[in-house]
């Protein structure tokens, strides 16, 4: 509907059997592939995400460091 714009009531109905029919067979056909491609697609997310997660611990860590350091140095 989307691509051909909007539709009468009547070719609606038609239109939305026929595409079903077509989406159950091919969501059928490919489904583990499309799993597949999902799951994969999170792994990189979660992978992404650990390593900005690790730089940004070392990065906060460096800068509690500097500032324990700069009290020592201060309260000397």
């Amino acid at each position: 509907m989307v691509e051909k714009g909007l539709a009468s009531v009547n070719d609606q109905s038609q239109t939305g059997t026929d595409s079903n029919t077509a989406l159950d067979e091919g969501a059928d056909s490919n489904l583990e592939e499309r799993l597949s491609h999902h799951v994969n697609g999170l792994q990189q997310v979660l992978t992404d995400l650990t390593k900005n997660t690790k730089a940004l611990t070392r990065r906060y860590s460096q800068i509690l460091e500097q500032i324990n350091l700069s009290e020592d140095q201060s309260s000397s």
